[in-house]
Formats: C-alpha cells, sequence, structure tokens
C-alpha cells in the first residue's frame, strides 16, 4: 500500500451466509491491530457505486457484539449499476478519494467473479476518473493497483479452494434440526417425508444431511441414479426397509437434483411415485430460506473469524499486479489460493453436470465427498451385502470409553454397518472395560443401530474405568471366549490409555494380540493423535448457545458473567468458546492466570464499563488455576468494579455433555469409523497386527502406531503435547481489543 496511512475496506455480496459478521469483525479488528484504516462498504457493490456515507470507517467497537449475529449488518445488494463500467468507474473514484486500493470481498463466486474484474479495470478506470477531471493525476499515482482478496460467503459449500465455505455449517444445522424434528411424527404415522434443501448444482447440503440423519434416500446432482427408472429403484428400497421392520423413512432431495438424462427431479414428482408405487402416505417438506438464517453455529464464527484475520494479513502482503486471491481452509489448516482459478473449477462443476459428465462432477467435488456419498450407499441398506468372505470373516467389538461425548454413538452406529457389510460379525461391550472384564458382550444387528445416528449420550455405556494388569487374564479370557479378532474403542483419555495397557500385554496373553483401534471422542479434545476429537464441536454449540443467552441477560443489567466451561487441563473449549461469544477475556490451563494479568484485566473491565460498556463476558477453563478460581474471580471483578457493574458466575457442567451430537461430529465420526472399519478389515488374522489411534491432522485421516501413545502425551499433565489450536490464542487477544 502506498499511502502514508494504508486503508482498506470490505463489503458483502449475494447472497447473505451466516457468519459474514463474524468475518467483517475479523477484518476491522485485525487491520486496526496493523494500523490500517478500515472501512465497511454498505450494501454491497451497491454501496461501493453510491460512496457517499456507503462508505464508513469502522473502529472495533463499532464492530463489537456482531459475532453472533446472522445476516451482514454491513447488508448486501444486487447491484445493476456495477455490472456496467460507468458504475465500476464511480467506484473507483468513491474508493481512491478515500485512500483505499484494498478490498476484502465476502460473497459467492458472482461477486468474487466482478471483484476481479474490477481489479482488471483498476488503471484503465483510473486513466479515464483523470481524462474527465474527476481525479487528479497525483490521487491516480498514489493507488495505481487495487488488491482483492476474497471470503467465500455461501450455504452452498460449492466453491474450490476451500473445505467449507462461511455459512454452510449453519445451514446444515438448520436442516439437521429439522429433519430430526421430522423423524418423530414420520414414525408415529408410518410416513414417508420429502425434505427438499438448498445447494443448487451442489450436492453437499443434501448428501451430509442425509449421512447425519440416517435418510434412506438421497438425489444430489452430481450422482444421479444410475438406472433408467430411478423411482422402482428408490421403492424398492424403501419396502425392503418397511419389511424389516423401519417405521419412517426419509429422502433428501437437492434442489439441483436430476436424473441420469439430466432431466430434473422434483419433490413432488419422488412424492407421486412413492405414493403410486408403495401406497405410502408421503409428505413434502421444502425448507427454503430458513437454511439461510438465524445465528451462525461456532464453527461459522470462528470460520468468519479465522478467515477475515487471513484475508487483512494476505491483502496487506499482495504485491502491485498481484492476481487476487481466496483465502479458504483445508483441515484445520488456512490455505491461500488464486481466486479465478478456484471460480474457474467451481463452474466447471456444472458446466460436466450439464453435459452429463457425472463422473468428472464427482471428481471434482473431492475424495471426502466421492466418500462420504460411498459410505451412505452402504448405510442406506435395509440389510448388508450378502458377500462371500470364507477365510475373511472376523469379529471384532466395540466398546466407549471415558467421559460421555456427543457422537459415540454415530460411531458405533457407522462401525456396525460398515463391519456387516464386509461379512463380519460385530459384537457391543457394555460399559467399557468393566463389561470386557465381566464379559458384558453382545451380538449386534443391522437394525439394532438404526436409531443412533442422532443419539446423545453412550447406548453401549461408558465408565472411566482403566484395566488394571488384574484384570488382564479375565479380559484376555472374555476375548478368548467370545472369539474376537479385533477391537474397536471409542471414547477419550481413559479409553486411550486402557486400549495402551491392553496393546503393551500382547506378549503375555495371546488374546490381546489382536488389532486395537481408538477412535477419538471426548469434548475435551485433549487426546493425542488429532487435532480434534468427536464430541467437541457438539459441546461448543452448546457452550456458545448457553452463553448467548447469558449475555441477553447481561446487556440489561450492567453485568459481567465469570463462565467456567469443561475441558480437563485442555483449554480448547473455553478458547473457541471465547472466540465464538465475543468474550472480554479466556483463561486456559496452558496458559495459568497471574496476579499480574488478573489487576490489568480488572482495570481495563472498569474502564470499559465506565465509558459506557454494557456487558463483560470472561471465560474460564475449568483447570484453569488451582488458585484463582472461578469463584475467586467473580469476587475480584465484583469487588474492583466499584459499583459500575455486578458479576455473577456460571459454570455449564454437564449440559456440555448432554448435546444431540452437532452434523459435524455425526459427519465426523462416520468419517473416523469409516477408516477404523478400514484398519480392522486389514490387520484381523494377520500376525503381529498393528494398533492404533486415528484422528485428523491437517486435512487428512492418519493412523498413529499405538505404542506411541506415553511420547505424545505431556507427562506431568493429562493432555497431548502437539495441540495445533493453541497457535489461535494470539488471534483471540486481538479480537478481544
Amino acid at each position: 500500500m502506498t499511502t502514508e496511512r494504508p486503508s482498506l475496506a470490505v463489503f458483502t455480496s449475494g447472497g447473505d451466509a451466516p457468519g459474514m459478521n463474524a468475518a467483517v469483525r475479523a477484518v476491522v479488528r485485525t487491520a486496526r491491530h496493523h494500523e490500517v484504516d478500515a472501512y465497511a462498504v454498505l450494501e454491497g457493490y451497491e454501496g461501493l457505486v453510491s460512496g457517499g456515507d456507503q462508505i464508513r470507517p469502522l473502529s472495533s467497537t463499532d464492530v463489537g457484539g456482531i459475532v453472533h449475529q446472522g445476516g451482514t449488518v454491513i447488508g448486501s445488494a444486487r447491484s445493476k449499476s456495477f455490472r456496467e463500467r460507468a458504475g465500476r468507474r464511480a467506484a473507483a473514484r468513491n474508493l481512491i478519494e478515500r485512500g483505499i486500493d484494498a478490498l476484502v470481498v465476502i460473497g459467492g463466486d458472482g461477486s468474487l467473479t466482478g471483484a476481479n474484474i474490477f481489479r482488471q479495470e483498476w488503471p484503465e478506470l483510473c486513466a479515464e476518473l483523470v481524462d474527465e477531471g474527476s481525479l487528479t493525476q497525483a490521487q491516480v499515482d498514489a493507488h495505481p493497483d487495487l488488491r482483492i482478496v476474497g471470503i467465500v460467503g455461501s450455504i452452498d459449500n460449492d466453491m474450490f479452494g476451500t473445505d467449507m465455505t462461511l455459512g454452510a455449517d449453519t445451514a446444515l444445522h438448520r436442516i439437521v434440526e429439522a429433519i430430526d424434528a421430522i423423524h418423530s411424527t414420520a414414525a408415529s404415522h408410518q410416513r414417508t417425508f420429502v425434505v427438499e434443501v438448498m445447494g443448487r448444482n451442489c450436492g453437499y447440503l443434501a448428501l451430509m444431511a442425509a449421512l447425519a440423519t440416517g435418510a434412506n434416500w438421497v438425489f444430489i446432482p452430481e450422482s444421479p441414479p444410475d438406472v433408467d427408472d430411478w423411482a422402482e429403484a428408490m421403492c424398492s428400497s424403501i419396502a425392503a426397509g418397511r419389511r424389516i421392520g423401519r417405521r419412517q423413512n426419509l429422502v433428501v432431495l437437492a434442489e439441483g437434483a436430476r436424473d441420469r438424462d439430466g432431466e430434473p427431479i422434483t419433490a413432488q414428482q419422488v412424492k407421486e411415485a412413492i405414493e403410486a408405487r408403495l401406497g405410502e402416505d408421503t409428505r413434502i417438506t421444502i425448507l427454503g430460506h430458513v437454511q439461510r438464517g438465524g445465528a451462525p453455529t461456532p464453527f461459522d464464527r470462528n470460520l468468519g473469524t479465522l478467515l477475515g484475520t487471513a484475508a487483512v494479513q494476505e491483502v496487506m502482503r499482495l504485491q502491485p499486479d498481484e492476481e487476487a486471491k481466496l483465502v479458504g481452509i483445508k483441515g484445520n489448516d488456512l490455505v491461500i489460493s488464486p481466486l479465478m482459478e478456484c471460480v474457474e473449477r467451481t463452474q466447471s462443476v456444472a458446466e460436466k453436470i450439464a453435459k452429463r459428465d457425472y463422473a468428472g462432477a464427482m471428481e471434482l467435488r473431492g475424495g471426502s465427498f466421492d466418500e462420504a456419498y460411498t459410505t451412505l450407499r452402504t448405510m442406506v441398506r435395509a440389510a448388508p451385502h450378502r458377500r462371500s468372505v470364507e477365510g475373511r470373516a472376523r469379529r471384532f467389538a466395540v466398546l466407549h470409553a471415558g467421559g460421555p461425548a456427543p457422537g459415540m454413538n454415530t460411531a458405533a452406529r457407522a462401525a456396525v454397518r460398515l463391519g456387516m457389510d464386509r461379512g463380519h460379525t460385530v459384537l457391543a461391550v457394555q460399559r467399557g472395560f468393566e463389561g470386557l472384564r465381566d464379559g458384558r458382550i453382545r451380538e449386534l444387528d443391522w437394525m439394532s443401530v438404526s436409531t443412533w445416528v442422532s443419539a446423545g449420550g453412550a447406548e453401549l455405556g461408558t465408565s472411566r474405568h482403566e484395566p488394571t494388569p488384574g484384570e488382564l487374564e479375565l479380559i484376555a479370557e472374555n476375548l478368548e471366549t467370545h472369539r474376537i479378532d479385533g477391537l474397536l474403542m471409542i471414547g477419550g483419555w481413559a479409553g486411550y490409555r486402557g486400549a495402551a495397557t491392553l496393546h503393551a500385554a500382547r506378549t503375555t496373553y495371546e488374546a490381546l494380540d489382536i488389532p486395537i483401534l481408538c477412535l477419538p471422542a471426548t469434548i475435551n479434545n485433549d487426546v493425542p493423535g488429532t487435532e480434534l476429537s468427536v464430541g467437541a464441536d457438539s459441546a461448543l454449540n452448546a457452550i456458545t448457545a448457553n452463553v448467548d443467552r447469558i449475555k441477553q441477560s447481561a446487556v440489561a443489567t450492567h453485568r459481567c458473567f465469570v463462565v467456567e466451561v469443561m475441558g480437563n487441563n485442555c483449554g480448547y473449549l473455553a478458547l473457541m468458546a471465547g472466540l465464538a461469544t465475543g468474550a472480554e477475556r479466556t483463561y486456559l490451563p496452558e496458559d495459568g492466570i497471574t496476579l499480574e494479568q488478573l489487576k490489568a484485566d480488572v482495570d481495563e473491565l472498569t474502564a470499559a464499563f465506565a465509558a459506557g460498556k454494557r456487558l463483560g463476558l470472561l471465560i474460564r477453563a475449568e483447570n484453569a488455576d488451582p488458585i484463582y478460581t472461578t469463584s475467586f474471580l467473580r469476587a475480584v471483578f465484583e469487588n474492583e468494579g466499584g459499583g459500575l457493574y455486578d458479576v455473577r458466575e456460571a459454570r455449564l457442567g454437564h449440559l456440555q455433555q448432554g448435546a444431540t451430537p452437532s452434523p459435524f461430529d455425526r459427519i465426523f465420526a462416520t468419517r473416523l469409523a469409516s477408516r477404523c472399519v478400514d484398519h480392522l478389515d486389514e490387520q484381523m488374522g494377520r500376525v503381529a497386527p498393528a494398533s492404533s489411534f486415528v484422528g485428523l491432522v491437517g486435512a487428512e485421516l492418519v493412523s498413529t502406531h499405538l505404542g506411541r501413545f506415553e511420547e505424545l502425551v505431556e507427562t506431568d499433565v493429562q493432555r497431548p503435547r502437539h495441540q495445533p489450536w493453541r497457535r489461535l490464542r494470539g488471534l483471540a487477544r486481538m479480537m478481544q481489543a
């Protein structure tokens, strides 16, 4: 940037998407942190053309209290005038007059394409403005180039360059919540429901909603039914489900669904086919714009924060004439990609669908999309495949261990069905390692897990009991009695330690020389070998929803809340909840609390209330410090507040564990279970089989040998040595400014 005091502007364009406000807030606060003036353009491209008070400077205070709001507080509008050269010329003049030569654009592929055209035309537009006398040559020379960085705001999740687009997680939540509610009425009346969801030419929402809700059939644009008579194939599957006792049936339909000849498939056609061929009482639910509205999920709030911060850093780094960029996320890592390359690849999917090149469309969607579709096709069956597995069929057991975590049941369901579909027998162990010791083991069948996809808690029971040396012989005897060839442990810290204990004893007890797999399921997100654990997202949702309510109470009474959240010795939930709720401070076990820090926080909060602040929020992890407890913090802040505000404490407790699993946790649990079954399928029956724990590292699912457990955890504290989320602590402090 060439001005003495650099400036940038942010605007939202196209359809609104939950999480846009978090991104705007992050852009403004990051810019101010780097001493860059930040402007907001109201009403998207229309405000860029209109100028005047539609382009206004923002301070950090101006964007306080918006992170939890849906839609976009700076507005969005379709702009015919910007599509004309005269409109873009006016937009260039408005920016240069304010010293702005960098834009952060939050929108879909159309909005981002328009921004790139604007960037390419910038020198010519500026020359025209000089020729007509609207700008001086000196003004133009100070801003010879326009820098553009894009953030994708779209519920469809249809853009290359990022695994997730802003708003997609929230939209998926709305869909899954609706379908969960529909399930109960469908079962009561033995009805079939056809649910149509958004997505344009992308089947992400339909596919993931079907996977997360146990749907019985799905139609997506990228992979139409591979038969001429799709209605017959669908109805045969539904009828098979009825014959085995399934009381409800659910068909999920993407709005862009079509048959293999490219002809649209509508919800009405699906309804009529089911009624005509099966005589089923069938209802249609078109969710419409409810998918787009409402408060963003914690995931979208934090994604918006991450992307907004990265966008500012990238736009400040861009060199003259450098092409526009897109900031996105791959796994848990931020990525920067050429903007137009991402747009072109996105549009090529629609082109392949139009040409009926469905294999090409699926390939462009990526491996995880295809993997999810393949898994779903197994999960929706009324019964497992009848496979010829002589010499290969094995028996493996599933157990839960550690504290309960939402998604445990989803993982168990997926493991059972995927295992049975490969010809294996799957056994259930009741109450973790205690049940393995006591012989509480039974066989599961296909339908016994049919309702587990959305169930919270742990249907198999769980406990934190870790096997002792004296129990190993009993466990070995039970494994031998039930002819168990492999073991899948779904759980947290106690489960990992218990699995490691069994693995270490394999040379002493032959029955323990089997593959033992650990699937991470703990709200604390504190086990090694993975950056995320099943249950953490659901717990974060529960925390955020309750803190949002607390904030509404506090703002009316000039009050500060000290909220204690779980996490054991890991500060993940506290930090991510602090980011998602806009907390002033978060206190973590990894940092501890010092008297000096506490005094500075008290002084800062008191000064803010004296200047007109109406609410305060502090998030404390349960083991942040043994001396400075939640009650101690409440007492200190209230005593030092000088009557400007009162202070309350809230311990959210076990409601963080008891939630219905979020869509993310259901999908993640299913992915991990699929990988674990792959590993068991490969290792069972081998000499010296490998045991491991499976997890997400970066954008990949990886396996780590179980024998490395001790070296990957801190010796004095129960948490992993490697916790990538810790790098967000600096970002959290910047957002709290």
